[in-house]
């Protein structure tokens, strides 16, 4: 379970601080980032609540967590970012 791992140690927390938050026992946890084995329904509503992720995002269904009104937004802006460069470089081809 990469993602677990990921979220983990971007917010520099160690297996025992996420096992103590979310009462899912440490040996359990590493199980999950190792891919030993995989969460059942309870581990990942305690994980995606204790990161503010979806389970989608949590459990790699999805690469966009929109837990929240501000993921989406920034997402939003990235990608009109993008495709303004990607509009600003077709019609720079168009004009040759």
């Amino acid at each position: 379970m990469n993602r677990i791992k990921e979220l983990r140690k971007a917010r520099g927390l160690r297996q025992a601080d996420v096992a103590r938050e979310t009462c899912i026992d440490q040996k359990t946890l590493s199980n999950y980032e190792i891919g030993r084995t995989n969460p059942d329904a309870y581990a990942i509503v305690q994980l995606s609540e204790f990161f503010g992720v979806t389970a989608d995002y949590l459990l790699g269904v999805s690469d966009f967590n929109f837990k929240n009104t501000a993921a989406i937004v920034s997402k939003l802006e990235e990608m009109e970012a993008q495709l303004a460069a990607m509009k600003k470089i077709l019609l720079s081809e168009k004009d040759k």
